[in-house]
């Protein structure tokens, strides 16, 4: 029995494995759960956003003092402050939960629009 070919064929095989794990994380839309995971998380995040964004909207147009806290959201020059300002208002919450503050974001954005017309 011919043992030569065991070293190239044991070099090859590595080295097919190692280039297809290469071409399967670049190219072929494989990842790790980590990965996985976390664009998950992120997708669900933007879908949360997206469905309470109204109604951070309707409260605020509900608000008796409306004008007031808007006249005060364009005061704070900090992005930070303005979203502090919305969850303190309670805005940003559905129910007596705490506000969420990306779609405190999001609504800053808007209603800044809508104060800038």
């Amino acid at each position: 029995m011919d043992k030569t070919w065991i070293r190239p064929g044991g070099w090859g095989f590595v080295a097919g494995a190692v280039l297809t794990m290469i071409i399967g994380f670049s190219w072929g839309g494989w990842s790790t759960a980590s990965t996985a995971e976390r664009v998950a998380m992120e997708r669900s995040n933007t879908a949360v956003t997206a469905a309470l964004l109204p109604v951070c909207i309707e409260k605020s147009k509900a608000d008796p003092a409306r004008t007031k806290k808007l006249d005060a959201l364009t005061a704070p020059t900090s992005s930070y402050e303005q979203r502090d300002l919305l969850v303190k208002d309670g805005w940003t919450s559905v129910g007596e939960g705490e506000g969420n503050r990306d779609v405190a974001e999001a609504c800053v954005a808007q209603l800044l629009k809508v104060v800038a017309k």
